[in-house]
This record gives C-alpha cells, structure tokens and sequence, in this order.
C-alpha cells in the first residue's frame, strides 16, 4: 500500500529481499516419526503421500500452497489514534489481496486464468444477446403498429433461437463463476489452514496478542464471503460496464434531441434520454451511498457478534459434563443470553440500514421503466418516434438503469465483503507475525537441535518467556539420558507446563536451546488427552492412522490399561470426547503410549484424574512395557516418586522461575541405559547445589 495513502510503511528492519523472505523455515522437532519402526508406523513418505492424496480427495480443484509473509508494517507515527486505525482498515484489504491473488499466480490454480477468460467471453457474448433481444423489440412492435401479419409471425420465430442462446449464456455463466469461487476459496483455505497449522501456530495465536479471535469462523464464514463476492462483483462491473456503453448509444440513437418550449423560444436537449438516465443512476446511487454509509462497521460488528455467539454455544457443548455437574446451567444462559443480545442489537441497527436502502431500490425498480416511457410519450404522439422505438428506448433505459444501479442492489453485499475480508486478514496477519519471529534472529527465540554426547535430551541455558518478554523459567541446564525417569516438581504458577510445551516446541519465546538424540520421537500425555471424532479405533490410535496397528494389538493395549471392557466397541461411532470420563481418556492415551512406542514421553498431569491405585498401575504398566524409554514427568503428587530416578524442582524467582534442587531419587548403578546425573554447569556448582538442597 503507498504511504500517502495508507499512511503505513515498513518496519524497521523489514526483510525486502524475496530469498530472504522464502528461506526455508526453521523446524522445531517432529513428534512421532519413524524410527526403525516400519512396520508399526508409515513411513514419512508415504504419510506425505497420502497427505496429499487426501487434500485432493477432499478439494479436487486446487490445493493451496502458502506463500511467504509480505514485509511488517508500521502507522505513520503523525497519525491520531483515528487515522491509523483507517489506514489499517485499508491496509487489511490489500492484505487479503496478497494472498487472494496468487490464485491467479504461479503458486496457484492452473485452471484458473482459462476460466476467468472464458468468464469475460461469456459476459460480453451475453451482452451481444441483450443488443439482439433490444433490436428485436423494435422491429416487433413496429411490425405491430403497422399490422405486418407476416414480420409478426417472423419475428416471433426468431425471438426463440435468441432467448434459447441468451439462456445458455447464462446458464454456462454461472457456473463458471461459481466454479472459479468454489476453486478459489479451496485454493486460499487450503493455504491459509496450512500456515494456522505449521509449527503450532494454531496454540500460538491464544498467547499473543491481535485481532485474530475465533479463527475457525474466519477461516469458513468469513473466507467463503471474502472469496465469494469479488468474483460476482467483478462479473458484475463489467458486465454493467458493457451493457452501459451499449445501450446509451443506442438511446442516443434513438432518442435524438429533445426541444422544449421555454418563454417563446425552443430548449433543445441532445441526447435527452442519455442524460436523463445519468442523472437518474446519480441520485440513486448518491443516495444508496449516503444513506449506507455505516454498512461496513456495522457489518463487521454483527458478524464478530455471530462469531462470539457461535464460540459460547461450542464451548457450552464441549464442557456439558463439568458444566452439568455444577449445575452451571443458569450462570451459562445468562451468558448465551448477554452474547445473543449483542447479535440481535446489532441486527437491529443493521435492518434500520436495510429499510433504508430498500427504500431506494424499492423506488428506483418503480420508476425506471416508467419514466423512458413518459420522456418518448411527446414524439410519438406528435409522429416522429414509432412504437418500435418508444418500446426499444424503454428497453434499453432499463438496461442503462440497472447497470449504473448496480452499486445499488449491491452495496450490502460489498458491505459484508469488505467485512469479511477484513477479518480474514486480520487472521492473516497474526500469522505473518508468527512466521515472521520463526525467521527472525532479532526475535527471542528457543533453538532446537541435536545433542552431541549421547545424552537423550538436553536443555541448554534454557529461559522461557512471554511473547512480550516477561520471564516464566530462565537459566535452565539439564541433561538427561536414555532411559531416566525424572520428576518435574514445583509449586503451581512456577511454570512447569511452560517448560513442557518448551520442550515439545510449541512453545517458541525465550533463549537458549532445547536439544534431543538425534533420530528420537517425543510422544506427549496431556493432562486432558484430544480424543477425535469417529470410532474408538481411531481414538485409540491417534495421532497415527487407525489401521496402523491390528484389532488384537489395539486390544491388548486396552487390556493392560484397564480398557477392556472397550473392546467390543472399537468400531462404534460415538461423541467419545463426551462419554468418556476423565480418567477413562487419561487409560486411553497411556494405551496410545504402549502403541506408539516412543523413545522420551513427557506426561503433564498424565494421571492426575486416576486415583493412587490406578495411577500406580499406569507408571508400573508402562515401565514393564517401555523399560528403555525417558520419561519426563510433571505432578504434585509425591507418590509419583516411586516410578522416577531423579526429581528437578522448579521455584518461583524474581524475573522468571529457576531449578533450585535435583535429587537422585534411587541408587545409581554403573550400566548401561540406566540413569545418570543431570549437568548443569561446572561439576563443582552441580556439587554445591546439591549440597545446599539435600
């Protein structure tokens, strides 16, 4: 956007270069992938493959390919408060266009420039026809007027193969634009749920700051209008354009010079009929602008309102059960209601705009083919116009008149677009932010790597901030090796879930590096395990694909975590999320663990919905059955230090949280892949720390 319009300019140290902008990403480290294990798990070929595979099978006329984040901008800091919030309005629609375009572009669609050619072919073809129908008018009434049986009966052949092609016209018109619509919001979706997804920027977004909320209405609502309607409006213009360029020279044609008495001497008016339409479509379509223009903010605001609306009733149902057992019920439609009474005030703003612009097109469809009718009555009563001509000019006025008001029947609808597409945008530029501080080095940024001695996980001057910088966890060394058990302790708030999603990488704010063997896989037990919609088999072996693993081995799995009696129900559809109690979803996914087999397992508040006896089984089952894998555990409950080695423990200081303590928690023993000391620092400060917490 030019900075004397929008008044918004580069960031300070923006990257302008196109390589620099297309570099390859920075990963952080995958969870789940292969490793030996090709026969329980797709390779990760094959799981590419069959990625694409589906995305076809689900939206077979274009796949979306991201493309990199434009330059950061920045207001104009001469700007009131006002003004940068307009040239930010502004800037949200060249930034849809960004990305919207590429459709058209080398990244996108290949049958997309065909078909919008054969769009334009068809719109000026159809106006080709309105000319032939507009003619034939003409020379029908004439026929009439002079009583010519035989041009009638002619004439009236004619006017079928003229009809029948203006159809087909139509007919081919619409789907090709409707084709280019669903092709280009699959395309743009496609792309822009690949960047919400990549690198777990869809966790990201609740930690920071913008105008991103409810994503998933923007990406389905919202994305669907923003797609949608610049392809009929499009259409649109240039058909009006073309039947406007039409149809005045042939009012002009027709309608000659108008003269008017006027105090003993003649007013001629050339092109009386031009004008008249002119001045026509001008008042109509000032008035539609004046009278609409508070159509764009209020329609921004209903449909954030119907975003809202939509989010309180989904996560109603996503808590039923805590909801349910609180008897929450009244304190929750008390809220439905206060978020419903905000969709329906802004509705009720909105129908005032509605009756408003009725009102004019309402007048303007009254009066359009009237008044044609009255500026030819003179010259046709007085002998200088024929029928033909009067009924022709009539027809052609109304055409002249519907194109120039086409601002008019349309204007609600590039309201709720420019709304629409504001709201994408925004989304859009959320995420260019986080893409952005993932190529940075300007940014604080965790390092994710590989260690170096053996060691199966290292943290490596490790601090965990906000995304504003605020300290969580900071100056954290460890090391861990293959096969230790350690307990991460702490009071609540010191920021041990923090660390967790640190170290899964989901996490992305602060400094220093995270670092595993090389070749290793991360498996992570939530407090609340995700169970997906479909069957229980499918619950069972998610993250990976259900048929990755036989019924009898999913059964066995259910069997040692207590789960049994599932067994008959692996096929069942059901809301499982729903039936399941809290700690029949923590079994699940311990038996997600035993599937998978992975190499190091973190386990946030794994068992915290199991009481002592079933989460001693828990830990007992999967140290029988995984003896070799790293387990990093985060708890309160001290009957957990039964099943760990070691035990960290973080406190709550000044400018962020810091390990103070690490405890062997059993005897040492001199073998292999069995624990050893964690490193932070010199040996002699490990030395003294231990002898100033022991």
């Amino acid at each position: 956007m030019a900075e004397g319009k929008s008044k918004l300019k580069p960031a300070d140290g923006a990257k302008t270069d196109d390589a620099q902008r297309s570099r390859r990403r920075k990963p952080r480290p995958k969870m789940l992938r292969p490793d030996g294990h090709e026969k329980k798990l797709r390779s990760e070929k094959q799981r590419e493959e069959e990625e694409k595979e589906s995305a076809a099978e689900a939206a077979p006329e274009a796949v979306g390919e991201p493309a990199p984040p434009p330059d950061a901008v920045e207001p104009d800091p001469q700007l009131t408060p006002q003004q940068a919030e307009q040239a930010r309005k502004r800037y949200l629609l060249k930034r849809f266009w960004i990305s919207g375009r590429g459709y058209w572009g080398r990244r996108g669609d290949k049958l997309a420039l065909p078909f919008t050619f054969g769009l334009l072919v068809l719109i000026c073809a159809n106006v080709g026809f309105q000319y032939g129908i507009n003619v034939w008018n003409r020379a029908f009434f004439d026929a009439i007027e002079q009583r010519d049986v035989h041009t009638v009966y002619t004439l009236s052949a004619v006017f079928l193969p003229l009809v029948a092609g203006s159809i087909s016209l139509v007919v081919a018109q619409v789907y090709l634009r409707m084709t280019i619509q669903r092709r280009w919001r699959s395309w743009l979706t496609t792309a822009v749920i690949a960047r919400w997804l990549a690198n777990g920027r869809y966790y990201q977004l609740n930690l920071v700051a913008g105008d991103h909320t409810n994503p998933e209405a923007r990406i389905s609502e919202d994305l669907r209008i923003a797609t949608e309607s610049p392809v009929d409006f499009i259409a649109g213009v240039l058909s009006a354009f073309l039947a406007a360029s039409t149809f005045i020279v042939v009012l002009w044609t027709i309608g000659g010079a108008l003269t008017l008495p006027l105090d003993g001497s003649n007013l001629t008016i050339p092109g009386f009929l031009v004008i008249t339409a002119v001045i026509y479509a001008a008042i109509t379509s000032t008035s539609m602008v004046v009278i609409g223009r508070h159509f764009v903010q209020l329609s921004e605001e209903k449909n954030q309102t119907e975003a809202e609306f939509r989010y309180v009733l989904t996560r109603v149902r996503e808590n039923g059960e805590s909801i349910a057992l609180l008897g929450g019920e009244e304190e929750e439609r008390s809220g439905i209601d206060n978020t419903f009474g905000q969709v329906l005030r802004r509705w009720a703003l909105l129908t005032g705009q509605h009756m408003r612009t009725a009102l004019v097109s309402q007048g303007s469809s009254l009066f359009a083919p009237v008044v044609p009718v009255l500026l030819c009555a003179p010259k046709f009563l007085e002998g200088s116009m024929s029928l033909g001509e009067v009924m022709q000019a009539a027809s052609a006025f109304a055409i002249v008149q519907a194109a120039f008001g086409w601002l008019v029947d349309n204007y609600p609808r590039l309201a709720d677009w420019n709304a629409s597409a504001r709201r994408i945008a925004s989304l859009m530029m959320s995420l260019d932010g986080l893409e952005r501080a993932e190529e940075s080095e300007a940014f604080g940024r965790i390092r994710h790597g590989k260690t170096e001695n053996g060691a199966m996980l290292s943290l490596d001057d490790l601090s965990v901030t906000l995304n504003d910088g605020t300290g969580v966890v900071k100056e954290t060394e460890v090391e861990i090796e293959p096969g230790e058990r350690v307990l991460v302790a702490g009071e609540s708030g010191t920021g041990k879930s923090t660390l967790v999603r640190a170290i899964a990488g989901l996490w992305p704010w602060g400094g220093g590096s995270v670092n595993f063997h090389a070749g290793r896989r991360l498996f992570m037990l939530p407090q609340r395990p995700y169970i997906p919609t479909g069957s229980l088999r499918r619950a069972v072996a998610y993250p990976a694909a259900a048929d990755n693993w036989t019924i009898k081995k999913i059964n066995a799995a259910l069997d040692k975590v207590g789960l049994d009696y599932l067994k008959d129900r692996l096929k069942e559809e059901a809301p499982w999320d729903q039936t399941l109690s809290g700690g029949e979803k923590q079994r699940l996914a311990f038996a997600r663990l035993l599937l998978h087999c992975p190499d190091i397992v973190v386990l946030d508040e794994a068992t915290s919905a199991l009481d002592e006896k079933s989460q001693d089984r828990m830990m007992e089952t999967v140290i029988h059955a995984l003896p070799k894998v790293t387990i990093i555990s985060v708890a309160h409950r001290a009957e957990l230090e039964a099943f760990h080695s070691r035990k960290i423990t973080l406190e709550r200081r000044e400018g962020g949280a810091k390990l103070v303590s690490d405890v062997e928690l059993m005897p040492k023993k001199r073998r292999r892949n069995v624990f050893e000391r964690a490193l932070w620092g010199s040996e002699r400060r490990n030395g003294e720390r231990r002898g100033g917490t022991g």
